[in-house]
């Protein structure tokens, strides 16, 4: 069944909207942006971090002893601690299982703190109000690089009855700890190797590669930046920044290049939402769009039998003889039942279709102009793009999310 918008000029009038403001946000001419916002540094990135807990406090809402992961845990800690206990004495549902995550920054030292986030890997039902035990965490290399403690704050809730209903909202089998890890071990990070610093490009591209080694070479001087690739930028250190590698990369950090956006349209079918940037381009295109409307009516009926008949004691049958079970007669004779008989109704509704021709649109007010004189909904427009795609007409990259 397809739906049919109630108000299709609120639909026109919100991706109007929509594509209105993608053309305040990516205006014809580019601006030029730092180059910090454009590059990362080469050898200095994040790291991530992973290692496994156990969460206690808990009201009731911990694992229970179809997963005794968090109790085998919590045992060997206490050993370890010194502290001899019988199982029976610990109660399971105050107790969970989690795996703790968290991500170390470039240069960061031992003493910094960091955010972690914890998950559920057993039953439990909630974290909320637990507290994560000290619990080591550790990189790829399988080296230990930090410990992370502290309480739980879980962002959503969730209630339930004894009736079985229950309401809830976001998740509470996982958490954070704000600043609940203390980095231990530091990774070294070298970015400067053979006289050479190289830039990596966040979202690579050989023309914004170019551009960026041209800009470099305009602070720097002539043959001080060349690019390799799309994705990556090298930069001669020059002499007098040999020892002062930090300063270079400050310098570097403030250039100002201006980028080349890339045509793209990102659709989102969950959110109902057209997002379109850059040179985006629509060629010459016919378009014919119908509108097909099936309902189905469910009516149902009921079926009621007539009254069953009534034998008095001494009744015959249609032969004369006498009747021993009147009660046998009377079933045989009016014995239905009430029943509820289906009864559907399908209309079919297709309205005329019309043929539109689009001359082409050469920037992204033309696009929302002719596209929108289509008088489509937001759902209908998203599939007449992916069409549009697909036909070779719309030229740009098209993302559906």
């Amino acid at each position: 069944m397809k739906h049919v918008p109630t108000s299709i000029t609120d639909g026109l009038r919100s991706v109007a909207a929509v594509l209105a403001f993608t053309i305040l946000l990516f205006p014809g001419v580019a601006r030029a942006e730092k180059l910090r916002d454009l590059v990362a540094i080469a050898g200095a990135r994040d790291n991530q971090l992973i290692g496994y807990g156990v969460i206690t406090g808990l009201g009731g809402t911990g694992d229970d002893i179809t997963a005794p992961i968090a109790l085998q845990s919590t045992l060997a800690m206490l050993r370890r601690l010194g502290v001899q206990i019988d199982t029976k004495q610990l109660r399971l549902r105050n107790i969970a299982a989690v795996m703790v995550t968290a991500t170390i920054p470039a240069f960061a030292r031992p003493g910094t703190r960091l955010d972690v986030t914890v998950s559920s890997i057993g039953n439990a039902r909630s974290l909320e109000g637990g507290v994560l035990l000290q619990t080591v965490m550790k990189g790829a290399d399988r080296r230990n690089y930090a410990v992370a403690q502290g309480s739980i704050l879980v962002g959503g809730f969730a209630a339930k009855g004894k009736s079985g209903s229950s309401v809830s909202t976001g998740s509470v089998t996982a958490g954070r700890v704000p600043e609940g890890a203390l980095v231990e071990r530091d990774i070294q990070a070298v970015f400067v190797v053979d006289g050479k610093l190289g830039l990596s490009l966040r979202r690579p591209s050989f023309s914004l590669a170019s551009r960026i080694a041209k800009a470099v070479e305009d602070v720097l001087g002539e043959g001080t930046a060349s690019a390799n690739d799309g994705g990556s930028v090298v930069v001669t250190v020059p002499a007098e920044f040999t020892t002062r590698s930090v300063d270079l990369i400050a310098q570097l950090e403030d250039i100002e290049v201006k980028p080349q956006r890339g045509a793209r349209v990102v659709v989102s079918e969950r959110m109902q939402t057209i997002v379109a940037g850059g040179d985006v381009r629509l060629a010459p295109v016919a378009i014919v769009h119908g509108n097909l409307t099936i309902v189905v009516k469910e009516q149902p009926q009921v079926s009621q039998p007539a009254a069953p008949a009534v034998v008095v004691a001494g009744a015959v049958d249609g032969r004369g003889r006498g009747v021993r079970n009147p009660a046998a007669v009377a079933a045989a004779a009016g014995g239905g039942r009430t029943v509820v008989v289906p009864d559907s109704t399908v209309e079919v509704q297709e309205q005329r279709s019309n043929a539109t021709f689009i001359s082409g649109a050469a920037s992204l007010g033309d696009i929302a102009q002719s596209l929108g004189a289509l008088g489509l909904s937001a759902r209908e427009l998203i599939s007449v793009l992916q069409s549009l795609k697909a036909a070779g007409a719309l030229e740009a990259e098209l993302e559906v999310e």
